[in-house]
């Protein structure tokens, strides 16, 4: 299909054969080619970005897909962007299946909400529409000034365990913290299944102990109001691991949005396996795997990882054979099909809830 038939270009604002795989797979559902320019870093690490076609007038969709190096990637993002805008581009829409930085979308102690940054960022390089998957918390929607499309990659894992994990009536669908339980309802309403839930928390040892940094200070400050005297919030305190919910003898399947540092799925799977579940499962929309991840994958209980390819990972998949891949280009492309085309989104979101 050419450009005129289709009226609208689609872009990879990474030229990595990895994180063009997605691109590719989005432009052969949709029948077009994908869009020539060239990302690259020069030998100072700055990035450059040229546009290698004409793209006044049109409407211009740019896949971005991010790997282990996430600032690089955001920076190649912003840079397409601005050089698609400043060459004339009608109207200029992100996809970005895994948005980075979306764990740092609370205010901490003397910290930042770098999510809402790098909101703000996108929008002022020039884009005009975003689409993503699974937002980490569905509350940064709100730290856009443009229109953001939050899609679910919930239909495709949960047709992953009805086609492809056996005897899954014998299931129970498990949320590794309390946090996490929606989620888990979710997929144990639609699969008919059961729900445990884990609460509590490895003990630490002692090199994990606080170190003081957050402690009040020994001595009272006597420059405050002397007639004031504020009531202490007493300090947390998690008690040891436990399931709240019976998993002897069956599958247990954990579902969570983002797997990246393992060590608390690997723990939780030691657990599960004590408490008698014989096989288990953990399904996440996107696959960060960092570190050691597959190694710690390989050498524990977990028997799958099945995640969506939001995000690259063959490297790990080649590391660890119990990685397996979910496809959600289909919904990709239907999701640009129907902005371009004007028409509604909400056959994307049938049947889906706010908890999904």
């Amino acid at each position: 299909m050419n450009v005129a038939k289709s009226g609208y270009r689609v872009f990879s604002a990474n030229s990595t054969p990895a994180c063009i795989e997605l691109a590719k797979k989005i432009t052969e559902r949709l029948g077009v080619e994908l869009g020539k320019s060239v990302v690259n870093q020069e030998a100072n690490r700055e990035t450059r970005v040229e546009i290698k076609e004409s793209v006044r007038g049109q409407t211009i969709f740019i896949i971005q897909t991010i790997p282990r190096d996430v600032n690089t990637a955001i920076m190649e993002l912003l840079v397409m962007t601005y050089a698609l805008k400043t060459s004339c581009a009608k109207n200029i829409i992100g996809v970005i299946p895994y948005f980075p930085y979306s764990k740092q979308c609370k205010m901490r102690k003397r910290g930042s909400i770098v999510c809402k940054l790098l909101a703000s960022m996108l929008a002022k390089a020039g884009l005009s529409h975003i689409i993503t998957m699974d937002l980490h918390q569905k509350e940064i929607q709100g730290f856009f000034t443009i229109p953001v499309d939050n899609l679910r990659a919930s239909p495709f894992l949960l047709q992953y365990i009805q086609e492809e994990v056996p005897d899954y009536r014998n299931a129970i669908i498990v949320a590794k913290s309390p946090s996490a339980a929606k989620r888990a309802q979710s997929y144990a309403e639609r699969l008919r299944l059961g729900l445990a839930v884990m609460h509590g928390e490895a003990q630490c040892s002692e090199s994990d102990m606080a170190d003081g940094r957050h402690s009040p200070p020994c001595v009272r400050n006597s420059s405050g109001h002397p007639g004031l005297e504020l009531p202490l919030m007493m300090a947390k305190e998690k008690p040891p691991i436990t399931v709240v919910g019976d998993v002897g003898g069956r599958i247990a399947i954990i579902v969570d949005d983002i797997i990246d540092d393992v060590e608390d799925f690997v723990a939780t799977a030691e657990i599960l396996k004590e408490r008698g579940a014989y096989k288990i499962y953990i399904m996440a929309t996107h696959g960060l795997l960092s570190a050691d991840a597959p190694r710690l994958i390989e050498e524990s209980a977990i028997d799958e990882v099945v995640v969506t390819n939001t995000v690259p990972h063959e490297l790990q998949k080649l590391q660890c054979p119990k990685i397996k891949t979910v496809d959600v280009s289909m919904i990709l492309a239907e999701a640009i099909r129907r902005i371009h085309n004007g028409e509604s989104m909400a056959y994307l979101f049938r049947n889906i809830t706010v908890d999904d």
